[in-house]
């Protein structure tokens, strides 16, 4: 079971709706269908990791705090601020302070806890520290579509 890894920084909930049939943990990024919220895991693959990362960035909601099973249906919190910092798996590698960071991918599927270095308009993420070696896990500030304040290319208000 994958857990929420929340390092600091300003943490700005938004209560989301799930359908009964979705699975979320605490540390998913996650994105809008609609007006239900998603695993990463759950967004439809096109043509390439590059494509699918730049749909899935226009989605981006942000971080589960909250899991919800097959069968519930109350809303679960989600974490949008660009000012909080997570830590996560990512692919190995080095990574500069403030480098794109967009979901890596598992046999023509996004990963719902693990990142890697994308290209900017891909982003949902930037990395919050400079790594001189290959490493396991970065930390990582969010990027949601849903906030203003983020860099994501896609954050507009509705």
């Amino acid at each position: 079971m994958n857990k929420l890894r929340f390092r600091s920084g300003q943490v700005q909930l938004r209560k989301v709706r799930v359908n009964s049939n979705t699975t979320i943990e605490a540390g998913d990024l996650v994105w809008l269908d609609g007006n239900v919220a998603r695993p990463a895991a759950d967004f439809a693959w096109d043509t390439d990791l590059e494509t699918t990362q730049a749909d899935f960035a226009a989605k981006f909601l942000g971080i589960a705090h909250q899991p919800s099973g097959v069968g519930d249906s109350l809303p679960i919190s989600v974490d949008i601020s660009p000012d909080s910092v997570y830590e996560f798996d990512c692919s190995p590698g080095t990574y500069e302070l403030g480098q794109p960071v967009g979901l890596d991918e598992n046999l023509s599927s996004l990963m719902n806890q693990q990142c890697e270095g994308a290209l900017a308009e891909n982003s949902i993420a930037r990395s919050a520290e400079f790594t001189n070696g290959t490493v396991s896990t970065i930390r990582i500030t969010l990027a949601s579509a849903f906030n203003t304040s983020s860099t994501n290319v896609n954050a507009a208000l509705a």
